[in-house]
């Protein structure tokens, strides 16, 4: 129940401050409202993706401790699956820096 409440929260606030961030007139540039807004969004969107790259990433390791100290034979095939699934939740982090760079240097009303 608190994990659904904190994302309809959450939600909510990336829709509300979404409408501000592009309400500027047609053709004209941003003004700084919604340049700060896009920066906030872009923060807030950055410091999201790598809170949860990292929790990911601390179980995936965790994981693999404990399966390395149950099973010690085990644990050069852990090390390359770890080190796959590491690469993998790390490239979301990536793609969030993308997505991020685009919403502040890319401004969709100039035409």
């Amino acid at each position: 129940m608190r994990k659904m409440l904190s994302l309809a929260l959450g939600l909510l606030a990336v829709l509300a401050t979404a409408g501000v961030a592009f309400a500027a007139e047609g053709g004209t540039v941003l003004d700084s409202a919604a340049v700060g807004t896009a920066y906030l969004a872009a923060a807030i969107g950055m410091a999201i993706a790598a809170a949860g790259c990292g929790i990911g990433q601390g179980l995936g390791l965790k994981a693999a401790c404990e399966g390395t100290a149950r099973n010690p034979e085990a644990g050069g095939k852990l090390m390359v699956t770890l080190i796959l699934g590491l690469a993998f939740v790390e490239s979301l982090a990536i793609y969030s820096l993308v997505v991020n760079m685009i919403v502040l240097f890319v401004n969709p009303l100039a035409g």
